[in-house]
Formats: structure tokens, C-alpha cells, sequence
């Protein structure tokens, strides 16, 4: 069986597609809060905060006046002084380290 070749499509469909794609990577997230932000950090280079840096960002290249806090709250879907306090657990001095040597 032949693969057909990819057309390329409109930027309104692909744009759809990307935020389908992410609102799918935020629900994943959320329902593995199991996994810490430093797991994250260490395994694939960027955690929730990163996400909602790039979306105040992206916010922002918009127009729209979304800061840090709420762009956080709109990942962690619920503030993050709350899902700290539910869901943060201190880092080892394994994941530290393995943190650490991830950086270089």
C-alpha cells in the first residue's frame, strides 16, 4: 500500500490541529500529577511552568494580557499555589542530581 504525499493544508486547519495537540498535552498532564515537574524537566527538558511561560508568550505576541500566574493556572488548571500544595512533592537528592547533569 502507497502512502499518499502530504499536502500541506490551510493555516486555520493547522492551527486547529496544534491546539487540539496541546489542549491533549495539558489534559495528559493533568491527569498524571503523579509526575513532577523536575521528572519532566529532567527527561524532556521543559515542565508546566515552561508551558505557561510559552503561553503567556504566545498570549502576549496576541495581544491579550495574559501574565504568568494566570497562564499557570491555565496549565495546572487550578492556581498554583493550590496545586502545589496538593501535588508538589520535594525533589530527592537523586532527581537533583540527575537534574543537574541534565543541564550539561
Amino acid at each position: 500500500m502507497q502512502q499518499e504525499a502530504f499536502t500541506p493544508m490551510d493555516n486555520e486547519v493547522k492551527t486547529h490541529i496544534e491546539a487540539a495537540a496541546f489542549r491533549a498535552l495539558v489534559a495528559h498532564l493533568d491527569k498524571r500529577k503523579d509526575v513532577q515537574n523536575i521528572d519532566l524537566m529532567i527527561l524532556a527538558g521543559f515542565c508546566r511552568n515552561c508551558l505557561s511561560k510559552w503561553y503567556s508568550a504566545a498570549a502576549q505576541e496576541l495581544g491579550e494580557d495574559i501574565d504568568y500566574e494566570a497562564a499557570r493556572e491555565a496549565i495546572y488548571g487550578m492556581p498554583y499555589s493550590e496545586w502545589k500544595k496538593l501535588y508538589l512533592t520535594e525533589a530527592t537528592p537523586e532527581q537533583l542530581a540527575a537534574f543537574e547533569k541534565s543541564k550539561t
